[in-house]
C-alpha cells in the first residue's frame, strides 16, 4: 500500500488545490463581471494554472486507479472526466461571439462548477 497510499494522499491534496484554486477564480471572475475595477490582465493568467490542475488530478486519479487493489468508484471517474470537460467547454467558448460581453460571468460559473465537482468528488465516498 506504500506507493498507492502516497499516490492517494497526493491525489487528495492536488484535489484540494483544484478546489480552492477553482473557488477563487470564480468568485474573482464573477465579480469582474459586475466590477470592472477587478478586471486584470492577471486574471487570463491565473485561469492556466488552475486548469491546469484539474488536467493533473485527473491523471493522478488514472495513475492511482491502476494501481493494484484500488478499486474506481464510477460515479467518482463520472465527476472527474466532467471537470474535464467543462475545463474545454469554457476554453471552446472564450471567443465565441454570443459570449463576449459574458465572458467573465461564463468562465466564473465555470470555474464555481468546477470546484463544486471538486468538492463532490472529495466526499463521494464518504
Amino acid at each position: 500500500m506504500g506507493n498507492a497510499g502516497s499516490l492517494r494522499e497526493l491525489h487528495h491534496l492536488v484535489a484540494w488545490l483544484m478546489i480552492l484554486s477553482n473557488g477563487a477564480l470564480g468568485l474573482w471572475f464573477v465579480g469582474a463581471q459586475y466590477r470592472s475595477a477587478l478586471r486584470h490582465r492577471t486574471m487570463w493568467w491565473a485561469v492556466v494554472p488552475a486548469q491546469t490542475i484539474v488536467i493533473l488530478q485527473a491523471i493522478l486519479g488514472a495513475v492511482l486507479a491502476s494501481q493494484p487493489g484500488i478499486v474506481l468508484n464510477d460515479m467518482h471517474a463520472l465527476y472527474g472526466f466532467s471537470a474535464i470537460v467543462a475545463v474545454g467547454i469554457l476554453y471552446s467558448y472564450r471567443t465565441s461571439p454570443f459570449i463576449r460581453d459574458r465572458q467573465y460571468v461564463l468562465y466564473g460559473v465555470g470555474s464555481l462548477f468546477i470546484m463544486g465537482l471538486g468538492i463532490r468528488n472529495l466526499f463521494l465516498g464518504r
